[in-house]
C-alpha cells in the first residue's frame, strides 16, 4: 500500500539547508535562464573567433557574375554616304539651303539643247552624221484586184447609159414563145459588156438576148476611186401582145 510521503517531494518540493527550506523549482528556472543568457551574449560578442566555413561551402553560396552586356554595332560612317551630285540633274531640287533669297525671274530654267542640225546641202530635217533621211510617205493604195467583182452587198449596180432592146424572132412569135431569159454579163471597167452567158433559158429567145445584152453600155463602177470590171445579172423579158409581139 502507498503511502502519501512517496509523492511529497514532487508535490512540495523543498531544499532544506541546516534549518532553512527553499523552493527549488523557481531557483532552478532562474538559474537556467541566466545560463542561456550568457551564452547568448558570449556568441554575439565574440563573433571575430568563429571558424569560418570551407573554401567549397564559401564556393557554392557565392552566385555568379552577371555577364556585361555586348556593345552596341557600330553605326556606318557617314562618310561613306554618297550624296547625289547637283549637276547630275539640273531640275533636282537643292539639298543645301541658299545664302540669301532671290526673286525668281522665268530665266532659271536650262533651256533645251538644240536638235542637231541636218548637213549642209541634205534635206531639211534630216540628221547631221547620219545621212540622208528619206521622209515618211504615204503608202501607196492597194492595186485593184484583176478579176472582175460581182455585183451585190456593197457593190451596187452600175447604171445602164445605153439600152438596145432586143428583135422577138418571128419564129419564136409564129411558136407562141414568150417568158424571160436571164443573162450573166462581164462588164468591163469602161462600162462596156465584154461577154454574156445564159443562166435561165428559153430556146427561141437566147440568141435574141444575147445579141441585144452585148451591145448595153454601163457607168463605170469605181472602187476606192479607180474603175473595176464586175460581173452582174440582168434579165430580158419577151411577151406576147395584140396583135405584135414586145419585148423589154
Amino acid at each position: 500500500m502507498l503511502t502519501p510521503d512517496l509523492f511529497r517531494d514532487v508535490v512540495d518540493p523543498s531544499v532544506k539547508v541546516g534549518d532553512r527550506s527553499y523552493r527549488s523549482l523557481p531557483v532552478s528556472i532562474l538559474l537556467h535562464i541566466a545560463g542561456i543568457a550568457v551564452i547568448a551574449l558570449v556568441a554575439l560578442t565574440a563573433g571575430d573567433v568563429l571558424p569560418s566555413p570551407p573554401a567549397m561551402l564559401a564556393f557554392v553560396a557565392t552566385a555568379a557574375p552577371v555577364p556585361a552586356a555586348p556593345p552596341p554595332p557600330p553605326s556606318p560612317a557617314a562618310t561613306n554616304r554618297q550624296r547625289p551630285s547637283a549637276a547630275a540633274d539640273a531640275n533636282a531640287a537643292p539639298v543645301a539651303a541658299p545664302l540669301e533669297v532671290r526673286p525668281e525671274t522665268g530665266l532659271e530654267q536650262t533651256p533645251p539643247a538644240a536638235e542637231p542640225a541636218g548637213v549642209e546641202g541634205g534635206i531639211p530635217g534630216s540628221v547631221a552624221g547620219q545621212g540622208i533621211v528619206t521622209l515618211a510617205e504615204t503608202p501607196p493604195p492597194p492595186p485593184p484586184p484583176t478579176a472582175p467583182i460581182r455585183v451585190g452587198g456593197n457593190i451596187r449596180p452600175p447604171l445602164r447609159v445605153k439600152h438596145v432592146p432586143p428583135e422577138y424572132p418571128a419564129l419564136a412569135i409564129a411558136a407562141r414563145a414568150q417568158g424571160v431569159v436571164i443573162v450573166e454579163a462581164d462588164i468591163g471597167a469602161d462600162g462596156k459588156v465584154s461577154s454574156a452567158r445564159i443562166l435561165r433559158s428559153i430556146p427561141l429567145l437566147d440568141q435574141a438576148a444575147l445579141t441585144a445584152v452585148r451591145q448595153w453600155e454601163y457607168a463605170p463602177t469605181l472602187l476606192n476611186g479607180v474603175p473595176m470590171p464586175v460581173v452582174m445579172v440582168v434579165t430580158v423579158n419577151f411577151f406576147l401582145t395584140t396583135p405584135g409581139a414586145a419585148v423589154r
